[in-house]
């Protein structure tokens, strides 16, 4: 698992961190992950499986109309990009 060093953290920070960690029953590591998880990843974001469920609803679709684009998809494996 990747590893981060955080350098040039001031003494008041370090100490809230403790703080903080000691207020939730964790080490200070794992307050930090805590708030790093949450800053990067908020539980408010949007999933594209939710979000082409709810489209799919808005527009309507039924099984069939599914069906009916998974009949019509091109299965054409796709060709790599070049840059040449």
């Amino acid at each position: 698992m990747p590893a981060v060093t955080i350098r040039n953290l001031s003494d008041e920070t370090h100490r809230a961190l403790r703080v903080r960690a000691a207020h939730h029953g964790r080490s200070t590591e794992a307050e930090i992950r805590d708030i790093i998880e949450a800053a990067v990843r908020p539980a408010e974001r949007v999933k594209l499986g939710s979000l082409l469920a709810a489209i799919g609803r808005d527009a309507e679709l039924s099984n069939s109309d599914v069906e009916a684009l998974q009949r019509n998809r091109d299965e054409t494996p796709a060709e790599p990009m070049t840059f040449e």
